[in-house]
């Protein structure tokens, strides 16, 4: 990609302002759960720099419960911020990617949606991710608006520091975060849409294609 203005949205400004100020971008803190803040922050955008070209929906956080110990209440949490969050950050930005008939999103999954995970509803949230990314594509697509998914492996962010060793100790290979970045670009400045990508530690991002399953006919 060519080098673009950034506009980073977080919950965290302490966080946000900083990586903002490492790219020379702008800061709009933002809870993705939030609508409101979503169509913020897109705003934020079009007024600061006049457009809006690539979206990345990145917000994401580990599974609060699983089965044993489910609770409306933690089982909401995950979904509010990884799915929930999502949807609202792509019916936002839809308006003016629409208006100029050209656009590019990346929704951030996971491998644990193709495959799965321990981490239930974390998984669950990955999965809805692919059939969002698969599913809106094709009616995007007519108005130039690109939609893909990308699913990292295992990668080296603070995320997964508590479990960093013992990962290690199994013999899985980190991702460095550079990579995924890089892996992101591919997928945005790539022709495809609808389009579900990976990308491990070691390896290219590479397309997973869509299972061929054929309706039943009389």
């Amino acid at each position: 990609l060519a080098r673009g203005r950034v506009v980073i949205a977080d919950r965290d400004p302490a966080a946000g302002e900083a990586v903002a100020a490492e790219v020379g971008g702008l800061f709009v803190r933002a809870d993705v759960g939030v609508p409101a803040d979503n169509t913020r922050a897109v705003d934020a955008t079009v007024e600061a720099f006049g457009r809006l070209d690539n979206v990345v929906l990145n917000a994401g956080v580990p599974g609060r419960c699983g089965l044993a110990d489910f609770t409306v209440e933690r089982y909401r949490d995950t979904l509010r911020t990884n799915l929930d969050g999502v949807v609202y950050g792509l019916h936002a930005c839809l308006a003016p990617l629409r208006r100029q008939r050209h656009g590019s999103i990346v929704v951030m999954a996971s491998i644990a949606g193709l495959s799965g995970s321990p981490d239930l509803f974390y998984a669950t949230s990955k999965h809805a991710l692919v059939g969002l990314a698969r599913s809106a594509a094709p009616a995007l697509a007519a108005a130039g608006i690109r939609l893909n998914a990308l699913c990292p492996g295992l990668a080296d962010t603070p995320a997964l520091a508590p479990y960093r060793r013992v990962l290690r100790e199994r013999g899985l290979r980190l991702a460095d975060p550079g990579a995924v970045a890089a892996a992101v670009e591919t997928v945005l400045a790539g022709p495809g849409t609808g389009q579900v990508w990976t990308v491990q530690a070691g390896q290219p991002a590479t397309v997973v294609p869509a299972p061929e399953v054929a309706l039943a006919a009389e």
